[in-house]
């Protein structure tokens, strides 16, 4: 398994991980895993999940943080809890999205007639997205995409993908939420969920520093933002 590290030390790992690989392993993942990948290389087994702090879906590409000292994975995980861990998301979008910039807030849960979705439930969990358009995707289909920087302000399963439905904007391949019919007809050129987490900013688990990470757009989202799909 080929994955890009972006920042290593010793209580520390960063990868960029790439779209079409599940984080943790689970009873219904078939082939490896980024947990399976970060026991067999660098021999960690903090927890349940190999000292992996957080979690990305499958489809998702971009920036996973990796505790490899028990220490660090504690900090590193109340860091998260208590929401001091910033994360920026791209992702390309259905419509043109407008205004320019804006948040979304609206609670999220699991839907009660499925429990393997997230929807928008009437006392369901606080959930906040900030968004900023970045531009117009120059794309081979007749309906507008955009281009667009997404900073959810809560960590909700599936936020992103759930808000950008709720504002009927959903996110290019999203199988799930974007409706079956869309999903379809996106999934003939869109091989994915358009979705890549970007940046994150935490504070180092051991000395107390600011640190920024910032993982490189994948391939194939970059050649639908320009056209080249």
């Amino acid at each position: 398994m080929d994955i890009p590290i972006l920042y290593e030390d010793p209580s520390l790992l960063v990868i960029n991980k790439p779209p079409g690989i599940v984080v943790n392993r689970a009873l219904s993942v078939k082939g490896e895993t980024v947990q399976d990948w970060v026991e067999k290389t660098y021999s960690i087994f903090i927890g349940d999940r190999a000292g992996i702090v957080h979690r990305i879906d499958k489809e998702t590409s971009g920036i996973l943080v990796i505790a490899k000292t028990p220490a660090a994975f504690v900090e590193l995980q109340r860091q998260f809890k208590e929401r001091s861990i910033k994360k920026t998301y791209l992702a390309i979008v259905h419509g043109k999205l407008v205004p320019d910039t804006g948040e979304i807030n609206a609670p999220v849960d699991r839907l009660p007639w499925n429990r393997e979705r997230f929807g928008i439930v009437p006392g369901g969990k606080e959930s906040l997205t900030k968004y900023k358009v970045l531009g117009p995707v120059a794309s081979n289909v007749e309906e507008p995409l955009t281009y667009v920087e997404l900073t959810p302000q809560s960590g909700r399963t599936h936020q992103i993908r759930v808000h950008m439905k709720y504002i009927n904007h959903p996110i290019l391949g999203d199988y799930l939420y974007a409706g079956r019919k869309t999903a379809r007809a996106d999934r003939l050129w869109a091989p994915r969920v358009m979705l890549h987490a970007w940046k994150l900013t935490c504070t180092h688990p051991e000395n107390g520093e600011v640190i920024a990470f910032e993982a490189p757009i994948p391939d194939d989202m970059s050649e639908i933002i320009h056209g080249h799909a």
